[in-house]
């Protein structure tokens, strides 16, 4: 399995500034001594014209120029740098590379950031600059299409968001678009407080433990898998935030990380009965301990390899199973020209 990082691109960030930036060195860490069979990649930057399959040019511009007005840096609550512009043309390559990389028959890849699921296609909100999701599900629908054009259907995604807080930005990227299929679990009370209709949209109360939310999470991906029968997606991306946990600083829900792997299990089993290629992105995590988001994500890539691995598994047997039903055959009809 292949996983993206963006951690050499640090934003200068001003003192006690709430956003966890070394989050994401601490997580490459952890994967490089203890997941050894997790190969880390540093994630190319977007380009122009990627960004712009779900940007406006203008936002491009601002972002990369240093353009941006006031209200619009405090809107996404980091002041403009190089390195700011850097890092967000990063982070949304890193998705890019996950989801070719799963589409490619890896079935599982991830970005060790990302998840930036605030941002629209005019601006940024809520620490999200470059929405990689958006991003990378069109360029993958282009890509896909430019490969299987015999086929004459698009490459439908859905995406599979339990961040804690509402994918707002993604749901009016993708709102009259019915090859994308948003699903959305999320406090109610929670930021962003103007929420965008998904396609399916599932809001917890405040307190929300273990079992109701795993009871709802069922449900709701039953849900989707129903209304997506007709046309099932041939892509997932799943942001799988930290944030849900009790202990963060700003999920307001009650999950125990015990809880929070059982969600994963659940997502990526679903994915792997369906033979969806899935791109995961660690998305929130802003624990009161650093170490307990770290751990967090850490435990959700330990299970995105083990889907991996199930994968590939399956794969060679099919593969196995399709040589020696190739020899088979061969073999018989040898035997009949021989008899003829």
């Amino acid at each position: 399995m292949i996983a993206f990082h963006t951690d050499a691109f640090v934003l200068p960030l001003p003192p006690g500034h709430t956003f966890p930036m070394s989050k994401y060195r601490l997580l490459r860490e952890a994967v490089e001594r203890d997941l050894p069979a997790i190969r880390v990649a540093e994630a190319p930057p977007a380009s122009d014209g990627e960004l712009a399959l779900a940007h406006t040019p203008r936002w491009i511009q601002a972002v990369s120029e240093g353009l941006m007005s006031d209200a619009e840096q405090r809107e996404i609550g980091f002041p403009w740098s190089v390195r700011m512009a850097e890092r967000s043309r990063r982070s949304v390559g890193a998705t890019i590379a996950a989801a070719r990389a799963a589409l490619a028959g890896e079935g599982v890849a991830a970005n060790l950031a990302g998840g930036t699921h605030h941002a629209y296609a005019h601006k940024g909100s809520g620490y999200c600059v470059f929405n990689d999701v958006a991003v990378a599900a069109r360029l993958m629908q282009a890509e896909w299409h430019r490969q299987h054009r015999q086929l004459q259907r698009m490459l439908r995604v859905i995406v599979i968001d339990l961040d804690v807080h509402q994918g707002n930005g993604t749901a009016a990227i993708f709102a009259d678009d019915p090859s994308v299929f948003t699903l959305s679990l999320h406090g109610e009370k929670n930021f962003p407080h103007r929420k965008e209709a998904s396609d399916l949209d599932v809001a917890l109360p405040d307190g929300c433990g273990d079992a109701d939310y795993l009871a709802a999470l069922d449900t709701a991906l039953d849900t989707a898998w129903a209304r997506t029968a007709e046309a099932p997606p041939g892509l997932a991306f799943y942001l799988a935030g930290a944030d849900p946990h009790e202990n963060d600083r700003l999920g307001r829900l009650k999950l125990t990380a015990d809880g929070l792997a059982e969600r994963d299990r659940r997502v990526f089993a679903a994915l792997a009965r369906r033979g969806i290629p899935v791109a995961v992105s660690m998305a929130g995590g802003y624990g009161r301990d650093l170490a307990t988001t770290v751990a967090i994500q850490q435990r959700t890539l330990s299970l995105a390899l083990e889907s991996w691995q199930a994968r590939q598994a399956q794969a060679a047997t099919m593969a196995i199973e399709d040589i020696v039903g190739t020899a088979k055959h061969s073999g018989q009809h040898s035997m009949e020209q021989s008899g003829a």
